[in-house]
């Protein structure tokens, strides 16, 4: 089954090095904070005909699996980075490590002068985001009533006040539409927005990752949570939690 909330909190709670490599350490295994794949530690790891400890297989697995870790974190919604689509483009062409000539060229921009402001407001950006963590960090031991608030995941679409969800909150919705446990059916769907985001996070726990399913399939499923399966399938797109062919012939969870 989808890791959801372990693997969320594990990706917001991560440093700022164990994010630039990928991956966290834990007691057995490590963990990818890409696509909650684990590494047990102890086992030696084959790919290619060559041998590998646990950690150094987990490096091979980002590099074949995403590519790198920037070019992860480069896709994602720029409501949690923060970038404009050009910056995004940019900073994609400067990891490419392209020539400003070439940039200049690719990208239509006009002159050189211009990449150099643009890599300034970047930097600017870097200075301002090391400031505000480190304020962010001293607040932690200073403010005691800060409420803990549901992990945003990482293909969140829409990212507004809807996201603003705390642990009571999410308590409270389980128990109002799923009388049964979260194991059960859904009472009824939501009208409210954020709920209808606490409710959508528990159905994608039903989902299993890196599976393809058909139309068929996720129609299914979804019917044994609820019986109209048509909203639940249409909110789960919308939300980003799954996604499919344009035909409508294959879906999986997005992650």
């Amino acid at each position: 089954m989808f890791g959801c909330m372990e693997h969320l909190e594990a990706f917001w709670d991560a440093n700022l090095e164990e994010l630039k490599q990928g991956y966290i350490e834990e007691k057995d295994h490590y963990m990818c904070l890409l696509c909650n794949k684990k590494i047990e530690k102890g086992i030696i790891y084959q790919e290619e005909g060559m041998l590998f400890e646990a950690e150094k297989y987990m490096t091979i697995h980002i590099e074949s699996i995403h590519q790198s870790v920037f070019d992860y974190l480069v896709q994602l919604d720029k409501k949690l980075t923060g970038l404009t689509e050009h910056q995004n483009n940019l900073l994609r062409l400067f990891y490419q490590g392209k020539s400003d000539a070439d940039i200049q060229k690719e990208a239509g921009i006009g002159s050189a002068s211009t990449i150099r402001n643009h890599r300034f407001v970047l930097k600017e950006k870097e200075r301002q985001a090391k400031l505000f963590l480190t304020m962010m960090e001293l607040l932690k031991e200073k403010d005691q009533h800060a409420p803990k608030f549901l992990p945003l995941h990482k293909n969140a679409k829409m990212v507004d006040e809807r996201y603003n969800i705390t642990e009571e909150e999410r308590t409270k919705s389980i128990k109002k539409y799923f009388p049964e446990g979260i194991e059960g059916p859904l009472a009824k769907f939501p009208l409210k927005e954020k709920q209808k985001l606490v409710v959508l996070r528990e159905i994608i726990k039903r989902f299993t990752l890196n599976k393809t399913y058909t139309e068929k399939e996720v129609n299914e499923l979804l019917t044994a949570v609820y019986s109209d399966y048509v909203i639940l399938r249409r909110y789960l797109i919308e939300y980003g939690f799954i996604d499919r062919k344009p035909d409508g012939s294959q879906y999986w969870v997005k992650e």
